[in-house]
């Protein structure tokens, strides 16, 4: 069973010079207790897609066709205080930066007492509560934490109070958007093995966005690839990452500096620039690209599947 389901999402913003169409006929599944990497260039359309599932799009932004549906309601349908009663309560979110979740007036123990507020707990309680999630996301000394303003944590720290706030009301859905671009490389291991093991103890679902191909490789269950707005490839991990069946998969991964065996002055890149969106071309998105494009990605290619291997591509035949 799918705790999110993503059909044929169109999204668009009217900007200066005409409509631009950020995502695409977007289709993602996130099943029960199963971790989903969105994974893409700059531009892909991931923000757009957390954006949309939260319906935080800005004004000029509308959801043109499709449907988000989380736990069998259609979000693209929900008023807005349905969608706050959601926010935070069924669906939270992880920011890359800490800072855009924790307000720097207020300590650290009324910030967890506001998440609460719905929870119908009386103050000793909740207070229980917001210690028994700083012990687990392994705050030292969670007591006097609790005293302290953001600004007297380090940013591992504050990373990790925000996945304790997030996680406060355990959710259905944890939505972490790229949660370890501001730390560095040790501290990005600790805080994912962190979230592996509160998404497996809360048993939520999980949707990680990253550009970061060995963290969603360490980290997912599931992979879904974006380019200029399309879904152009997903599957499992394994089929992703082992035997990637677009040609747009196999330049990220051979990109991807982790999968350099020796030592070079320049890492290698995919030539070209992404599409005007603008002025969407017809057929494959990808074609200007790609080192294999021929007359035929003119024309848009049919979703192929095998085994739950999806793929956009006309080298794949069905």
């Amino acid at each position: 069973m799918n705790v999110l389901e993503i059909r044929h999402l169109s999204v668009s913003f009217a900007a200066e010079g005409g409509s631009l169409q950020a995502l695409k006929d977007v289709s993602i599944d996130v099943p029960e207790h199963c971790i989903v990497g969105v994974v893409g260039e700059s531009g892909c359309g991931k923000s757009t897609l957390i954006n949309s599932i939260l319906r935080l799009l800005p004004d000029n932004g509308s959801i043109d066709a499709g449907s988000i549906h989380f736990e069998e309601q259609d979000l693209t349908q929900a008023g807005r205080p349905k969608m706050q009663d959601i926010r935070g309560q069924r669906i939270s979110t992880v920011f890359q930066d800490p800072m855009d979740a924790l307000n720097p007036v207020l300590s650290i123990a009324d910030q967890m007492l506001h998440i609460q507020y719905r929870s119908g707990l009386g103050r000793k309680e909740k207070n229980a509560r917001s210690l028994d999630m700083l012990r687990r996301v392994r705050i030292p000394d969670p007591e006097s934490a609790l005293k302290r303003y953001p600004h007297e944590f380090s940013g591992g720290m504050k990373q990790r109070i925000a996945i304790a706030m997030a996680m406060m009301m355990e959710p259905a859905l944890l939505i972490a958007d790229e949660p370890t671009t501001a730390l560095d490389a040790t501290l990005e291991v600790a805080i994912i093995k962190l979230m592996k093991d509160l998404q497996s103890h809360i048993g939520c679902s999980m949707l990680f966005i990253s550009h970061h191909l060995g963290l969603i490789a360490e980290l997912c269950d599931q992979v879904v690839v974006m380019y200029a707005g399309e879904v152009l490839e997903r599957g499992t991990a394994r089929q992703i990452f082992h035997n990637p069946w677009h040609p747009y998969t196999e330049r990220l991964l051979d990109c991807d500096p982790g999968s350099q065996s020796s030592r070079m002055r320049h890492l290698p890149t995919i030539p070209g620039e992404i599409p005007d969106l603008k002025k969407r071309q017809e057929g494959c998105i990808f074609r200007s690209r790609c080192q294999f494009c021929e007359d035929i990605c003119h024309a848009m290619p049919d979703e192929i599947q095998s085994n739950g291997h999806h793929v956009r591509c006309h080298r794949r035949s069905p």
